[in-house]
C-alpha cells in the first residue's frame, strides 16, 4: 500500500528503494515483486533496466501475455499500458491494446522488434509441447506494431494468424484473440486469410471434439473477415445456416455422457445460426426467419436449460415479436440476483417500461430498487470491515464501486419510473391520484431532481457484450430501419451523445409528477374561489407556466411556438414536427396545456362547437385521431409490427390518462360545496359540464373501438394461427424453412442409444408446436392486459356519465 501511494505521487526512486530494501524483503512472492519493480522502473523512464526485468517475469511466467506487452512497451519506450490503467473502464474494457506510433528512428525500433523476437523464439522453443497462447499471441502483436510502423508484411501477419490456427483454432477463444491482429489487414488480404485458413483446416487431423472447434472458429472468422454480410447472397447464408447445424446435430452424441451443468459440445453453432437468420430477416423482412430463429434456441434449450445465451436471444427475439410475457419468462430463468441486476436488467426493462405487463413491471423496479437501496446502505459496513482486515484495495474498491452505482443512470431511470407507474395505476381515481402525489411531495422531489441531473456525470453498467447485435444498446434496434449493409457486428461506442440523451428523457419525466398535480388542482380551481386550501390560484397557474415552458424546450420550441402547432392541429394540420417518436410527448403538453388554460387568463381560448373551450376539443380530437389511426394502421395479424402497438398502448396509458385525471378535477368541482355559486361561476361550470360531457362520450368510443380491435386479435382459433406460423416455414419457393425441416427430420431420429438419457427424453418431449402457443400465448396475453387497461378506463368513464347525470 505504502508502495502504490508513492508510485500515485510519481515518487518512482523512493518506492524502488523501498522495494530493494529490508520492507521490500516482505513481498514472498518473487514474480509480483519483479512486476512491481519493472513498473517503477518503466514509469520513472528507465525502459532499458524495466525491459530486463521484464524478460526475467516472461521466463519465469511464459505465459504472461500482459508481461509480454510490458516488455514490448519498454523495448519501444511506449507507456500507453500504464497511462491507460487509470483511465480503463472496467465495466466496459477496451477490446484492443493502445499503443503508440514509436517515436524510435527506424534502426532503433528494427533494433528492438529484432530483441523481441529473439526473445519470443526462445519462449516457443522452450514451451513447444505446451499449449501456451502468449508466445504465439506475442509473434502476430510483433508483426502488428511493424505493420503500424508502416512495414508491408501482410504475409507475416496472415501467416501468425495461421499458425495460432492450427494450434489454438479449436478453442473458443480463437475469435476474440486474433480479432484486433485482423484489423490491419485489408479487404482483399482478409480474403486471402480465409482462404489460407480453409487449407489450413481441411489439413489437420484432430480427435472429433476438436475438430468441431476449429469448424466453429473457421465460421466465427469467415463471419469476422466478410464483414458486409450484403456481399453474401441471401442462398449462401441459408446454406451456412444448414451447414451449421448438421454440424450440431452431426456432433451431439459427443455431449451424451456430460453432466447437465456442463456446455454441449457445438453449443454455439445455434447462436450463430440464430444471428444469421435474424440478418436474412433484416435484409428480406421475412417474419419466417425470426420463426425458424425461435425454434433453434427453443430446441437448443431442451437439450440444455442452462444456456443464458440462447435465453437473452429469444428474450429480444420474443420481444421484438410481442410476446413479452415469454421474453420476462425467459429473463426470470436467467436468476438474475444482486448486482447482475445492474448490468443485466437492460435486456427487458425498456420493453416492459412501455408494455401493459404492470405488476411484473413493479416486481422488476421494486427488487431492483431494493437491492441498489440496501447496497448503499450496506457499503459502508463492508468498507469499513475492509479497512479492519487491513485490506485496503478493497477500501478503495468498495468506494469506487459505489461511486458508480450512486451515478447509475439505470437506477435514475429505475427511481424515475417506478413513480410514473404508480401514477398510471392509479390514473382512473382521482382520490388515490392525490394520495400518491401528496406521499411524494406533490412531485417537488421529481422537480429537484431535473435540476440536478444535468450537471450529475452518469455511468452506464451495462453489460453491451451480452446483447444480440442487432440491438447493441437499448435504444438501437437494427431490426426496425432498413437493411443498409451495415456490418456483420455494428459497433456502438458509447459517447457523451447517449449520456445526454437520457439526460434530457429523464428531466423531462421528472417533471410529469408536478405537472400532473398542478394540472389537477388548476381544473379543481377554474370555477371555485380564487383561494384553495390556502394557495392563491395565480400561484397554481403561473407554476404549471414555467413548467410549461420547460417542456415546450424539450420539445426544441418556445411555449408560444408550441401553442401555435398544438392550434395547428385543430386546424387539420399535420405538422411535420410530430412524429412517432414525440408524439406522447407532444399529446402528455396538449394536455398539460388545456388544463392550464382552465384557469388561466393568458391564454386566448375561444370558445368552439357550442359551449366547449377550443383547447378541450383539441386535446379530445388528437386522443381520438391518434389513437385511432395508430390503432387502424396495425392489422390484427399476430406479426404485425409490435413498436405500433407499444405506441398505442403508450396514448392510452398515459396523455389519455392524465387527460381522464383534468376531467375528474373538472366534474368533482362542479359539485356544490356548500356555499352559493354566482352566477358567473354557474355559467363556467355548465360550459364545462358541456366540455366534460362531450369528453366521456368521445374517449368511450375511442376505448370501445380499441377493446373491438383487440378482440378480433383473439377471435383466431388457436389452430389457424398455428398453422399460419408453420406456413412460414413450410413454404415450397426459397427463403425460411431450411433448418427448420432439419430440426423437424432429427427430432423424429432421436436415438436413444447414440444421445443418451440426460438429451433423448427432452428431445422426444419437445415439439415445434408447443413453441409455436407459446409465441401465440405470449403475445395474446399482452394484449388482454391492454384490453383489461382500457376496460378499467371505460368503466370509470361510465361511471362519471352517472355522476353528470346527478348535476
Amino acid at each position: 500500500m505504502y508502495i502504490s501511494i508513492l508510485e500515485r505521487q510519481a515518487k518512482f526512486g523512493d518506492a524502488l528503494e523501498i522495494l530493494s530494501g529490508k520492507l521490500g524483503s516482505l513481498l514472498m512472492i518473487e514474480v509480483d515483486k519483479l512486476r512491481m519493480q519493472g513498473r517503477l522502473l518503466a514509469r520513472a523512464g528507465d525502459y532499458t533496466a524495466a525491459a530486463d526485468i521484464f524478460h526475467k517475469i516472461l521466463e519465469l511466467c511464459p505465459d504472461d501475455w500482459e508481461g509480454f506487452l510490458q516488455y514490448l512497451g519498454c523495448l519501444l519506450e511506449d507507456d500507453s499500458i500504464w497511462c491507460d490503467e487509470a483511465v480503463n473502464d472496467p465495466v466496459h474494457p477496451p477490446k484492443f491494446v493502445n499503443c503508440k506510433v514509436s517515436h524510435l528512428t527506424e534502426e532503433q525500433f528494427d533494433s528492438q522488434m529484432s530483441i523481441a523476437s529473439a526473445c519470443v523464439q526462445k519462449l516457443l522453443a522452450d514451451t513447444v509441447n505446451n499449449l501456451i497462447r502468449c508466445p504465439y499471441l506475442a509473434t502476430m502483436e510483433i508483426e502488428r506494431r511493424k505493420h503500424l510502423r508502416g512495414k508491408r508484411n501482410d504475409d507475416d501477419v496472415m501467416d501468425g494468424i495461421v499458425q495460432y490456427f492450427c494450434r489454438f483454432g479449436h478453442l473458443g477463444c480463437f475469435t476474440s484473440d486474433v480479432e484486433m491482429f485482423v484489423e490491419v489487414l485489408a479487404a482483399d488480404q482478409r480474403t486471402e486469410l480465409l482462404e489460407k485458413l480453409m487449407k489450413a483446416r481441411d489439413t489437420l487431423s484432430a480427435p472429433p471434439t476438436k475438430a468441431l472447434g476449429l469448424s466453429m472458429s473457421f465460421f466465427k472468422i469467415k463471419q469476422l473477415l466478410l464483414g458486409d454480410i450484403s456481399t453474401s447472397s441471401a442462398g449462401d447464408l441459408e446454406a451456412s445456416c444448414v451447414q451449421m447445424f448438421e454440424m450440431y446435430c452431426t456432433n451431439l452424441p459427443l455431449s451424451k455422457d456430460l453432466d447437465p451443468q456442463e456446455g454441449t459440445y457445438g453449443e454455439e453453432l445455434l447462436s450463430m445460426i440464430c444471428s444469421i437468420l435474424v440478418q436474412l430477416f433484416w435484409r428480406t423482412k421475412n417474419v419466417g426467419y425470426l420463426v425458424e430463429a425461435i425454434m433453434v434456441l427453443e430446441f437448443g434449450l431442451a437439450i440444455r436449460r442452462y444456456v443464458s445465451q440462447y435465453k437473452i436471444l429469444l428474450l429480444h427475439l420474443y420481444s421484438h415479436c410481442g410476446a413479452l410475457s415469454v421474453a420476462h419468462e425467459w429473463y426470470k430463468s436467467l436468476d438474475v440476483k444482486n448486482i447482475l441486476m445492474e448490468s443485466i436488467l437492460h435486456h427487458i426493462l425498456p420493453q416492459m417500461l412501455v408494455s401493459p405487463l404492470w405488476t411484473e413491471l413493479n416486481n422488476l423496479l421494486k427488487d431492483y430498487l431494493k437491492f441498489m437501496d440496501d447496497h448503499f446502505r450496506e457499503s459502508a459496513d463492508l468498507t469499513f470491515l475492509a479497512y479492519r482486515h487491513r485490506n485496503y484495495s478493497k477500501v478503495i474498491e468498495f468506494v469506487q464501486f459505489k461511486d458508480r452505482l450512486q451515478h447509475s443512470s439505470q437506477y435514475l431511470v429505475a427511481h424515475v419510473e417506478s413513480s410514473i407507474l404508480q401514477l398510471k395505476q392509479s390514473a382512473n381515481n382521482i382520490e388515490e391520484e392525490e394520495s400518491f402525489l401528496e406521499g411524494m411531495e406533490c412531485g417537488v422531489h421529481f422537480l429537484e431532481l431535473s435540476k440536478e441531473v444535468g450537471p450529475k456525470s452518469l455511468t452506464f453498467n451495462e453489460d453491451l457484450q451480452s446483447r444480440p447485435w442487432w440491438t447493441p444498446s437499448s435504444e438501437k434496434n437494427y431490426l426496425l430501419g432498413p437493411f443498409e449493409g451495415i456490418s456483420y457486428y455494428p459497433k456502438e461506442i458509447l459517447t457523451k451523445d447517449r449520456e445526454a440523451s437520457l439526460k434530457r428523457v429523464v428531466e423531462k419525466k421528472c417533471l410529469l409528477p408536478r405537472m400532473i398535480y398542478l394540472s389537477i388542482q388548476s381544473a379543481s380551481v377554474s370555477i371555485k374561489e380564487h383561494e384553495v386550501n390556502g394557495s392563491v390560484t395565480p400561484d397554481i397557474t403561473s407554476e404549471l407556466k414555467l413548467l410549461l415552458e420547460r417542456y415546450a424546450q424539450f420539445l426544441g420550441f418556445s411555449l408560444t411556438e408550441a401553442i401555435e402547432v398544438v392550434m395547428g392541429f385543430y386546424n387539420e394540420e399535420r405538422s411535420s414536427v410530430v412524429s412517432d417518436s414525440n408524439l406522447i410527448d407532444w399529446l402528455n403538453f396538449t394536455v398539460f396545456l388545456n388544463a392550464w388554460s382552465l384557469s388561466s387568463n393568458e391564454l386566448v381560448n375561444p370558445v368552439g362547437n357550442g359551449c366547449r373551450p377550443r383547447l378541450w376539443n383539441i386535446v379530445d380530437s388528437l386522443l381520438e385521431k391518434y389513437t385511432l389511426e395508430k390503432m387502424r394502421s396495425i392489422e390484427p395479424q399476430l406479426f404485425s409490427p409490435w413498436s405500433g402497438i407499444e405506441l398505442l398502448i403508450q396514448l392510452v396509458t398515459e396523455p389519455f390518462a392524465w387527460h381522464g385525471l383534468v376531467i375528474q378535477s373538472s366534474l368533482r368541482s362542479c359539485f356544490p360545496s356548500g356555499k352559493k355559486k354566482k352566477k358567473s361561476g354557474a355559467a363556467s361550470c355548465s360550459n364545462l359540464v358541456h366540455a366534460i360531457t362531450d369528453s366521456v362520450v368521445h374517449l368511450s368510443h375511442v376505448l370501445e373501438d380499441v377493446m373491438k380491435w383487440i378482440s378480433e386479435w383473439m377471435r383466431k382459433p388457436e389452430d389457424e394461427n398455428l398453422e399460419n406460423i408453420f406456413f412460414l416455414l413450410r413454404k415450397p419457393e426459397d427463403g425460411p424453412g431450411k433448418v427448420f425441416g432439419m430440426l423437424e427430420k432429427f427430432i423424429c431420429s432421436v436415438n436413444d442409444a447414440e444421445l443418451g438419457n440426460r438429451i433423448s427424453p427432452p428431445l422426444k418431449s419437445w415439439t415445434p408446436a408447443d413453441v409455436a402457443r407459446k409465441m401465440v400465448s405470449g403475445k395474446l396475453k399482452v394484449l388482454m392486459e391492454f384490453s383489461d387497461i382500457c376496460d378499467s378506463k371505460l368503466q370509470f368513464l361510465h361511471f362519471m356519465k352517472q355522476q353528470i347525470a346527478q348535476l
